[in-house]
């Protein structure tokens, strides 16, 4: 009787594979943890305060170089009719022990967000809600060019929310302002970039009129690390071919068979390509080639992984349930995967809704309004709880499989020992996986949750202090392409088969009553769609 690998494999092979796994799993948080640095950093610039003389709209300000501009002192600052000919410059990366710092393209990516130093006066009190209007400019040059040779990238009028509180209304007190998104570049391509702002006055529209006296405004830029992308990419580069190969080896197995593929069978393949598709380093392309889309393109990547792991786990889950006849087809889990393709659209269209827009005007948030704001927040929180009660219904219908099991094995005590044993063997390997199982969704779920919280928390501006560390992610990515080439691997056809004169020897020395049980045994049909004994043990002892 042929099943799957788990079943037929020697304890010894075993133990020898899982331990490799362990091993394997155990490099993966070692490696994140001892060799990459944080996934992301962060520099804090203050804006240099340039005079514009003659507002000339199409000129770049720049604190450092050749042809630097004029530079405002505090007094100056003091004098409400310069308003309109401040231009609030940020040069980056700033430099460092004397040293003029140039950005990497193995970072990746560029967030920069906006903290609001506001002193207090009587005469110019703030609300705690005002709308500031912002004219932002965005310019890049690299290695070789002039001082001067400021290249534009974008440029946008837009207003944010500042939300300011002071405890105590008294002259040179500072107002506690939130946090303002003002840019994200998907691709960090080019060495130097120049961010020139202004808060234009208008007293016919009250443009800016009640943002009281500005002092100093600070730009916190985020980047990705260049050295966790390096580890990044290496594990892609080295999991890529591993599950490649692996899924090549199994799909071959399972066409030597004389059945069609079963339904579990079709979602290891699905999943392995999902897994493929997201292990494919196309970040190198970034190195040679301006990308601002690959961050659209990374988010398509794992939303697509998420949606069939999470498949997977509820027919894995379902499969060993044995409730349904229709058991080898998706019908039967049309309502749970539909739940999981819902969630996953409305991740994707949340996510088009701010990226997809950033592609063509990178100063564009849903973060700067209050329905904005809102509404990516439920988005992310309903995402949350969703992954919480996805996790509590998956353990639910795993403890129902334990339960399913543990009944069904009130019927080995009648059985002979040859077939007892077997089927004790399974079940304490099945056991053992659906185990593993629960954890990696788990791992998966905590997972996804700060992923979330870890990009957004910038945007909300709520004071959440996690350590994230390069271990967590490293070890996350590892499990799942360990823990998926261990299922493909134990739930291959085994193409093992139980010898023919070793069981009549063993049939001879048995009495009559096992005999004949053994050879009940031998005939019991099996539909073609099964891929292991467990499952027709089960649906048999169901049936009677």
């Amino acid at each position: 009787m042929a099943g799957a690998i788990l079943e037929n494999l020697s304890g010894r092979k075993l133990l020898v594979l899982v331990s490799i796994l362990i091993i394997s799993q155990i490099i993966c948080f070692l490696i994140g943890g001892l060799i990459a640095p944080n996934p992301s950093s962060a520099d804090i610039a203050l804006a240099s305060k340039c005079f514009d003389a003659g507002n000339y709209t199409d000129k770049w300000f720049y604190p450092r170089g050749q042809g630097k501009c004029h530079l405002l002192t505090q007094d100056d600052m003091k004098q409400t009719h310069l308003a309109n000919q401040i231009v609030f410059a940020f040069q980056l990366p700033l430099p460092r022990d004397n040293l003029i710092l140039d950005y990497s393209r193995w970072q990746q990516n560029l967030i920069g967000v906006l903290q609001f130093d506001i002193e207090y006066h009587k005469e110019s009190e703030m609300a705690e809600k005002t709308t500031v209007t912002i004219d932002a400019k965005l310019a890049y040059r690299d290695k070789g060019d002039k001082d001067t040779d400021w290249k534009y990238y974008a440029s946008s009028r837009e207003q944010r929310t500042l939300e300011c509180t002071i405890k105590e209304k008294k002259e040179g007190y500072y107002y506690s302002c939130s946090i303002v998104p003002i840019f994200e570049l998907g691709s960090l391509h080019h060495d130097y970039y120049l961010l020139d702002l202004r808060l234009p006055v208008d007293d016919n529209t009250n443009m800016n009129s009640g943002l009281g006296q500005i002092v100093d405004i600070w730009l916190v830029a985020i980047n990705q690390n260049g050295g966790f992308t390096k580890v990044w990419l290496s594990l892609k580069t080295i999991f890529f071919p591993v599950i490649v190969g692996i899924m090549v080896w199994f799909w071959n197995r399972v066409h030597q068979l004389n059945r069609p593929p079963a339904l579990l069978e079709q979602m290891l393949l699905f999943l392995g390509c999902s897994l493929t598709v997201l292990n494919l380093p196309l970040e190198y392309l970034t190195l040679a080639f301006d990308m601002p889309y690959m961050s659209l393109i990374g988010d398509i990547r794992q939303g697509v992984f998420y949606a069939s792991l999470l498949s997977f786990w509820l027919v894995f889950a379902g499969e060993h349930l044995m409730e349904n006849e229709d058991h080898n087809t998706l019908r039967a889990y049309w309502k749970h995967l539909s739940a999981v393709v819902i969630g996953c659209i409305s991740l994707f269209v949340f996510d088009v809704c701010e990226r997809g827009v950033q592609l063509s005007n990178p100063f564009y948030s849903i973060w700067v309004t209050s329905v904005g704001t809102n509404l990516a927040l439920t988005f992310i929180i309903m995402a949350g709880i969703s992954a919480g009660i996805y996790f509590l219904f998956l353990s639910y219908m795993i403890w129902k499989v334990f339960n399913n099991i543990s009944t069904k094995r009130a019927s080995l005590p009648s059985m002979s020992g040859a077939r007892r044993l077997h089927y004790e063997g399974v079940i304490y390997r099945f056991k053992f996986l659906m185990l593993a199982t629960l954890l990696c969704a788990a791992m998966t779920v905590v997972g996804f949750i700060l992923g979330q919280v870890s990009e957004g928390r910038w945007k909300w501006d709520e004071d959440i202090e996690l350590e994230y560390t390069s271990a967590f992610f490293s070890g996350v990515y590892g499990m799942w392409n360990i823990y998926i080439f261990a299922l493909i691997v134990l739930y291959s056809p085994s193409h093992k088969q139980w010898p023919q004169d070793g069981m009549e020897q063993h049939i001879s020395t048995l009495n009559q009553q096992s005999m004949n049980e053994e050879i009940e045994f031998s005939r019991l049909p099996t539909e073609p769609s099964e891929i292991s004994s467990l499952t027709s043990f089960a649906r048999k002892t169901a049936m009677d």
